[in-house]
């Protein structure tokens, strides 16, 4: 059966709500760059900017965590358009910031907000996509993670030598970035899907918006669940390293420079866009998981390659372009789409954000350790990081698989009545 065709409405609609993944890229790149900037002006110690940064990371899990809840229980809209009013007033803050108070509040602000916006966000585009076109819109949010973090990127270069004014003006791209996303998503109707489910789910007698938390953690979704927070826990373990600490390996460990560390790194994200395009291309058709796969191969090649022939420049470059096909293909939008097709309506956001949420922890425990090893025994860390990734990605191949079979987007799809379309 040939999937029905893509309007504007859909394009539009899927944009605007996959901002979300711009927002949060452009957020986690302003703020490794502007605390920097500010660190003269507002008088930062190493040790503020080390806070400010992991308070950034902890704000991004508790927001996956509860705002995912949030959206099941009272709707996708409600609280994607709330949670993107707090993004534009965090980062108004930030780039108003006069000390190190306003610059707290401002980072759990735009940390939670950013992390609390993805699963609602993608839940939507999911649920309101046509049939058999849910893959190819959510990974149109992965197109948009990447250009929020080439946008920042460039902005940087303009703004990298204005001191504080250009750690203002990073932030105030990402303020006002979020309340023309607002004002944008203010005409964006409710799920239909999720409308119905809540009502279905009322009929049953229930006060309660969804299915209480622990139906995902004791029923038949716990095993999805714990396979989608291995895979995307481990694999993101590695991607996190490659980076936050690629450019401390070029120089410390390689013995190259900067300018190259960040040569490479503007190749590899272009690679990461195209191949994100072309993810958009086959992730609804039936050879999915041949496609991952080759992600996961590129992956082990990518830890493979430092591991057999040890760092240096090259074998960094040739680890960071099997890396970004690796990326593109089987992680971060492989992930969000098995997430809407694993749980139902009313437990979709809930089970995403429960599993970015832990993964964001994960990941900030592995970073302490990082530089250490990295220093000491890169090639035996990148041997731990190929075992790491070898399990993540098995675990993502099993759910996959399991997913194939069992879809609840596609089940959504023929029991849910169609509900009266409302106007944008």
């Amino acid at each position: 059966m040939t999937a029905p065709s893509l309007t504007a409405r859909d394009w539009t609609r899927s944009a605007v709500a996959g901002m979300a993944s711009y927002l949060d890229a452009a957020a986690i790149v302003s703020t490794g760059t502007a605390l920097v900037l500010f660190q003269d002006a507002l008088g930062l110690d190493p040790m503020q900017i080390g806070v400010l940064s992991s308070l950034l990371t902890i704000s991004i899990a508790a927001g996956a965590l509860t705002g995912g809840r949030l959206g099941d229980r009272f709707g996708r809209r409600r609280v994607f358009s709330l949670t993107m009013l707090l993004l534009a007033i965090g980062a108004g803050l930030l780039a108003a910031a006069a000390g190190p108070v306003m610059l707290y509040v401002g980072v759990v602000l735009i940390g939670y907000a950013s992390g609390a916006d993805l699963p609602v966000s993608l839940a939507l585009i999911a649920e309101e996509a046509p049939p058999g076109q849910a893959g190819k819109l959510v990974g149109l949010s992965q197109v948009l993670w990447f250009c929020g973090i080439i946008a920042t990127q460039l902005l940087s270069i303009v703004v990298g030598g204005m001191a504080s004014t250009g750690g203002r003006i990073l932030y105030g791209h990402v303020a006002v970035v979020a309340v023309v996303v607002l004002l944008l998503r203010l005409r964006i109707p409710e799920s239909a899907k999720w409308a119905a489910s809540r009502e279905h789910f009322a009929e049953g007698g229930s006060k309660a918006g969804a299915p209480g938390v622990r139906e995902l953690l004791t029923g038949p979704h716990l095993v999805p669940l714990l396979g989608l927070i291995t895979f995307y826990s481990l694999v993101n373990v590695v991607a996190n390293t490659k980076g936050q600490f690629g450019t401390f390996l070029f120089v410390n460990v390689a013995g190259s420079s900067v300018s190259t560390a960040a040569a490479i790194g503007a190749v590899t994200m272009g690679l990461g866009v195209v191949v994100a395009l072309w993810f958009m291309k086959v992730v609804d058709g039936r050879n999915r998981l041949r496609w991952y796969l080759v992600g996961a191969a590129c992956y082990l090649i990518a830890m493979g390659i430092v591991v057999v022939f040890g760092v240096s420049q090259w074998t960094l470059i040739a680890s960071s372009v099997f890396g970004a096909l690796g990326g593109s293909l089987a992680f971060e939008g492989m992930l969000k789409i098995w997430c809407q097709e694993a749980f139902p309506t009313l437990l979709r956001a809930t089970a995403q954000g429960t599993v970015v949420g832990v993964a964001r922890v994960v990941a900030a425990m592995a970073a302490a350790a990082t530089p250490s090893l990295m220093t000491n025994a890169p090639r035996a860390t990148y041997a731990g990081l190929l075992g790491v990734v070898a399990v993540g990605l098995l675990a993502g191949l099993l759910v996959g698989r399991s997913v194939q079979r069992h879809n609840h987007l596609r089940d959504d799809d023929t029991a849910t009545p169609e509900l009266a379309e409302e106007s944008a």
